[in-house]
């Protein structure tokens, strides 16, 4: 009889344990989604484009920076007014090769935002994946 008592309790804790498991498994899984593929928003952007380049030692990735016309207040005082700037990661190469040629141009910018980054994916949270239109 004491036999049959561990085994029905060993039962009892392998299934506990593997819903547990499976429990933290599913968390993970809808966790690692809504932090890095599920798009948080997405929009347009204009402005000059400041500068575009590849870079990374391991991961190759386009970055960019944009700057919005208009001006925002510093954190801090001492910093005084500062330009909008809009940084942003590409990872379509078509469009990475559209941005090479603009540096210093008036870009519109689609994006998507993703609330975290990968590092194939690029450094900023804001990936570009279509260039709107380009004035000089």
């Amino acid at each position: 009889m004491k036999q049959e008592n561990n085994d029905g309790k060993k039962s009892i804790f392998g299934k506990v344990a593997a819903i547990a498991g499976a429990v933290i498994v599913v968390g993970l899984a809808v966790f690692v989604y809504f932090h890095f593929f599920f798009v948080y928003s997405s929009g347009v952007n204009a402005g000059d484009l400041n500068y575009f380049q590849r870079q990374g030692v391991v991961f190759k990735t386009y970055e960019g920076k944009m700057i919005q016309s208009g001006f925002k207040s510093a954190t801090t005082s001492a910093e005084g007014l500062r330009s909008n700037e809009f940084k942003f990661s590409v990872d379509d190469k078509a469009v990475a090769e559209k941005l090479m040629r603009c540096s210093g141009k008036h870009v519109e910018l689609r994006w998507r935002r993703y609330m975290g980054t990968l590092p194939w994916r690029g450094h900023s949270e804001y990936l570009v994946y279509e260039v709107l239109s380009v004035e000089e």
